[in-house]
């Protein structure tokens, strides 16, 4: 027994609703994969804030068709499609699944959409390499703590400075004297 209209269009709906909420999204072919283990891939991104979508790509045109964000991944459907759609930690979901894909060695990743633009299976790799959220968040906490010393040390650096060198005017200043007196003394 097939799908009703209704049925196909609350599906698309909630595609759209999970589009909404992804920042990532990259498809693989999961042909091979048997229900356990749709289920365990499943589980393991989920953490990561991940969802595996499996749906008909008919479906998922119709739901990304006219969409700029996610448009471009037209090009990725064909035969059998999962739809990973990452909200947060993109290099966490793409470690998972390639985990996963070593495992159970049935799967291939097609490619990705992110920002309007497609990604090759490379690029979506790619991401893994960036620093997460935690990292660029340790790594900037750690440039405004520095930010307060190294003010503090050039403004103490400022009067030092200073010091010295109003210390070297009168020094100068006779040194200066001295050579003008010498000077005039040899003239005369």
């Amino acid at each position: 027994m097939g799908r009703t209209l209704a049925n196909k269009k609350e599906i698309v709906g909630e595609i759209q609703d999970l589009l909404k909420e992804a920042q990532l999204a990259f498809v693989i072919d999961y042909k091979g994969l048997s229900v356990a283990e749709i289920t365990n891939l499943r589980n393991r991104l989920r953490p990561k804030g991940a969802v595996c979508k499996i749906t008909k790509n008919t479906l998922m045109r119709i739901a990304v068709e006219g969409d700029s964000n996610w448009e471009a991944m037209t090009e990725f459907l064909s035969d059998s499609s999962a739809f990973v759609l990452v909200k947060e930690d993109f290099g966490g979901a793409i470690k998972e699944y390639q985990a996963f894909q070593k495992e159970s060695k049935k799967t291939t990743l097609r490619g990705g959409v992110m920002e309007g633009q497609a990604l090759t299976e490379d690029q979506v790799k790619a991401i893994t390499e960036l620093p997460t959220k935690e990292q660029l968040m340790a790594r900037l906490a750690g440039a405004i703590k520095a930010m307060p010393t190294r003010v503090a040390v050039g403004v103490k650096a400022v009067p030092t400075k200073l010091a010295v060198g109003i210390n070297e005017v009168p020094a100068s200043l006779s040194r200066a004297l001295k050579a003008v007196s010498e000077q005039g003394q040899d003239a005369a």
